[in-house]
C-alpha cells in the first residue's frame, strides 16, 4: 500500500490540535480587545505629550494630517501623568505578548483556507485580517525593540510606530465589528461544536490526542503574561521593584549610588559632551526678540533658587522616582529677557550635536508652571555630567526627551 501523503497547510486535516475552537479564540480575543484598546489610548496620549503640533522640532510625523485630530496642549498636572500612561503602555504591551501569540496560533488555520476569496465580502475580510495580523506583529515587534533600545528597523521609530498603529487599529476595528456577533455566540456556548457542525474552520477535523486541556492552555498563557508583567513592571514602579525588571533595559547603564544615582538613557560621552564643553567656558544664552542675556553657572546660582520633586519618565517605559531638583524657574528666565508677564513658548537647545531631541520646544503652560526649572542641582548635589551638568530642564509630566540636558540656549517667543 502506498503511504498516505502528508497534507499541506491548506488542507483542514493538516491542523490537528484539539485545543483550537471558537470559544478559545473568543476568550483570547476579548482579552486582546481590552488590552489593545488600552494600548491605543495610552499610545495616543504618549504622542500628544510630545506637543508635536507646537513646533517642527517636536514633530517627527509632519505629514500626519488628519491623524493628528486628537492632539491637545499637554498639561503639567498631575506631575506623574506621563510616567503612569507610558508605564501602562509599555508594561501592558509586554504582558500581552503571550496572549497575542496564542490568539494568532488559534486562528492560523484560517490564514491558509482556500480559495483565498469566495466573494467580495470575504475578500475584504481576508484583507482586513492580513492587515490585522501584519499590523499587530509590526507594532509589537517595533515596540519591543524600542524599549530594549535596539533600533534594528529602518527609519525612525516615531513615524513607523505612529503610522503602523493607525493601520493596525483600522483593521482591528473592522475585525471587531465583523466578528463580534460570532464571539458573543462562542462565549455563550459551554463547549465548542463538533467539527462536523463547525462553520469557523477552527475545530480540527482529525484531532490528535490532547496533551493539555483548553483551561490548562489558557492557564499557561496567563502564567506567561504574569511572568512578563513581573519582570517588566518594576522599571515603571521604581524603588526596590526596579530590581525585578529583568527584561527591561532599566534606562541604560547602572547609574550607581548617591544623589545622582538614578537612570539615564545615554551618557554624556556617548553623545559627545566633553568636560571642556561644560566647564568655565560654558554660558547659557537666553533670548526673547532683540533681547539677549548670557549667563554663567555662577550667575544662575545667584538667581532665586526653587525646588521641585519630579520624576523622569521615558518613552521606553522606564521612569525614576521623584527626585528633588533645584534651580531657576523657567518663567523667571523668561522675565529676565522681558517675556515674563505671560510666559511664552520656548525653544531649548542642547550642547548635544546629534540626536532627535537635541532641540525641543515647550508650551507656555509648561514654562509658566512654578515647578518647571532649569535645574542646577539634584537631591542636594550638583548635577553629574550624565544628568546634564551644568544645567538641564525639568518639567512636570513631560516625556524625558523634552527635559533637555546640557542646555546651551533658550529662545522665548512664538515658535
Amino acid at each position: 500500500m502506498g503511504a498516505h501523503p502528508f497534507p499541506s497547510p491548506t488542507s483542514p486535516s493538516f491542523w490537528r490540535s484539539p485545543l483550537r475552537g471558537p470559544r478559545l479564540t473568543a476568550l483570547l480575543g476579548v482579552v486582546l480587545l481590552g488590552g489593545i484598546t488600552l494600548l491605543f489610548v495610552t499610545g495616543l496620549l504618549s504622542y500628544a505629550a510630545y506637543n508635536p503640533d507646537l513646533a517642527g522640532v517636536n514633530d517627527k510625523t509632519p505629514a500626519k494630517g488628519v491623524l493628528g485630530f486628537f492632539l491637545f496642549d499637554w498639561p503639567t498636572d498631575p506631575h506623574w501623568l506621563y510616567r503612569v500612561t507610558q508605564g501602562l503602555h509599555v508594561t501592558v504591551g509586554v504582558a500581552l505578548v503571550p496572549v497575542l501569540l496564542a490568539k494568532l496560533w488559534s486562528v492560523i488555520p484560517k490564514l491558509f483556507r482556500m480559495p483565498p476569496a469566495r466573494s467580495v465580502g470575504h475578500a475584504l475580510e481576508r484583507v482586513s485580517l492580513l492587515l490585522l495580523v501584519g499590523g499587530a506583529l509590526f507594532e509589537f515587534v517595533t515596540g519591543l525593540l524600542n524599549i530594549q533600545l535596539e533600533y534594528l528597523f529602518p527609519g525612525s521609530f516615531y513615524p513607523l510606530h505612529f503610522y503602523g498603529a493607525w493601520v493596525f487599529i483600522g483593521a482591528f476595528v473592522a475585525h471587531v465589528v465583523l466578528r463580534m456577533p460570532r464571539v458573543v455566540q462562542a462565549l455563550r456556548e459551554r463547549a465548542d461544536p463538533a467539527a462536523a457542525e463547525d462553520d469557523t474552520g477552527l475545530v480540527a477535523v482529525r484531532p490528535a490526542a490532547p496533551t493539555v486541556s483548553r483551561r490548562g492552555a489558557l492557564g499557561l498563557v496567563g502564567a506567561g503574561s504574569l511572568l512578563l508583567l513581573g519582570t517588566t513592571a518594576g522599571q515603571s514602579i521604581g524603588g526596590a521593584w526596579r530590581r525585578t525588571a529583568l527584561l527591561a533595559p532599566h534606562g541604560g547603564p547602572d547609574p550607581g549610588r548617591g544623589p545622582n544615582g538614578f537612570q539615564i538613557n545615554k551618557t554624556a560621552a556617548f553623545l559627545g559632551i566633553h568636560a571642556r564643553d561644560t566647564g568655565d567656558v560654558w554660558r547659557l544664552t537666553v533670548v526673547s526678540g532683540e533681547r539677549r542675556v548670557l549667563l554663567s553657572r555662577a550667575d544662575l546660582l545667584a538667581l532665586p533658587q526653587y525646588e521641585a520633586a519630579l520624576p523622569i519618565a521615558c518613552v521606553e517605559g522606564w521612569s525614576t522616582d521623584d527626585q528633588r531638583w533645584s534651580g531657576v524657574r523657567l518663567r523667571d528666565l523668561a522675565a529676565l529677557v522681558g517675556a515674563g508677564e505671560q510666559p511664552p513658548d520656548v525653544l531649548v537647545e542642547s550642547l548635544q550635536l546629534h540626536g532627535a531631541f537635541r532641540r525641543a520646544a515647550l508650551r507656555g503652560n509648561q514654562v509658566a508652571d512654578g515647578r518647571s526649572l532649569l535645574a542646577l542641582r539634584v537631591n542636594g548635589a550638583e548635577l553629574s555630567r550624565n544628568h546634564g551638568y551644568p544645567a538641564r530642564v525639568i518639567v512636570p509630566a513631560a516625556p524625558g526627551v523634552l527635559n533637555t540636558k546640557w542646555v546651551a540656549r533658550m529662545t522665548f517667543g512664538e515658535l
